[in-house]
């Protein structure tokens, strides 16, 4: 199954679980949204659990809130990453804020999916990372999955949350193909995995990435260098644990993912990894991500975002100190 379809998959199961979870967007309806990733749910639910929306994300928003407050589960998309600055209002001064102002008698079971990242050669606007900016507001959840299995499971576990959740989708990666576990759910939504095993360098990563970051372990592996890779899998709140106990192992630590490093998820991955395991660290940790400028036209985007040999690169700095 693609991740894509994983994720179809996922609403659907929720959507036969519980009748309170409603779905809806730009073009989510009969067209199934511009990824097709709700296809068939508006023929299965009908138009009052799956229905299309305004090209307003405000209102897209605020309706998932004023839902929320009348019991419901909504599951609101954003069409495009660089959309949702129009909501980030509503999402960073009401959603996030709204259980805490009514001291948790308001529940915000709110999921905002957000297909993110770049790599299909799109226009500007449709190619962002944002999740930065609402990883470090507090009561919002963000997390993101990078393979089927847990495209199926963490939509789920996010629309069961009682929580706002942040649900960010990796665009480029929607039609990679795995198994799914219809059965079990690997782990919790916010623990980071190791992927591969290693023993001199830790590699964590996110979303899109992790493609990338197995690649390189891959070719190190054939150069006579262990790369152990983590999916941290959850951008707030962080699985710092998983994450020093691979650095106590291998004594290094590189962060890699498609936002500008600068003042980001890999930023507090540094930070705290400094503070938790200094007398562990072989080497300074290192960051691989996209460049402090805008996202570039499409012609430079394979330029502009990392790349197995950017990382390769990091992991030689790092096994030179």
């Amino acid at each position: 199954m693609s991740i894509a379809k994983a994720i179809t998959a996922g609403l659907r199961k929720a959507m036969q679980d519980d009748p309170k979870v409603l779905v809806f967007g730009e073009d989510v309806a009969e067209l199934g949204g511009v990824f097709r990733v709700t296809e068939g749910l508006h023929a299965e639910f009908g138009d009052k659990r799956v229905f299309n929306s305004p090209i307003a994300e405000a209102g897209i928003v605020g309706t998932a809130i004023g839902l929320a407050m009348r019991g419901y589960r909504p599951v609101a998309e954003i069409q495009f990453d660089g959309f949702i600055f129009p909501a980030f209002n509503q999402i960073t001064t009401q959603l996030a804020k709204m259980q805490n102002r009514a001291e948790g008698h308001t529940k915000m079971p709110v999921v905002i999916r957000v297909p993110y990242g770049g790599g299909i050669g799109a226009v500007e606007h449709h190619s962002e990372s944002p999740e930065g900016y609402f990883a470090r507001t507090a009561g919002l959840r963000v997390i993101s999955p990078s393979t089927p299995n847990d495209a199926y499971w963490m939509i789920q576990q996010a629309i069961a949350s009682t929580d706002p959740v942040m649900f960010f989708e990796p665009k480029r990666r929607y039609w990679q193909k795995g198994p799914v576990n219809l059965d079990a759910p690997p782990s919790g939504m916010h623990s980071a995995r190791v992927l591969r095993e290693g023993s001199q360098v830790t590699v964590a990563a996110y979303g899109p990435m992790i493609q990338v970051a197995m690649q390189a372990a891959e070719i190190a592996a054939a150069e006579g260098t262990s790369l152990e890779v983590i999916d941290i899998r959850s951008m707030s709140p962080i699985d710092f644990a998983a994450i020093v106990e691979s650095v106590k192992k291998t004594g290094r630590l590189i962060v890699a993912h498609e936002d500008s490093t600068f003042i980001s998820v890999s930023s507090e991955i540094a930070a705290k990894v400094a503070e938790l395991a200094f007398f562990h660290l072989e080497a300074p940790v290192l960051r691989v991500g996209g460049f402090d400028v805008p996202y570039p036209a499409a012609k430079l985007e394979e330029k502009f975002l990392p790349d197995a040999d950017r990382i390769l690169e990091a992991v030689d700095r790092s096994l030179a100190y």
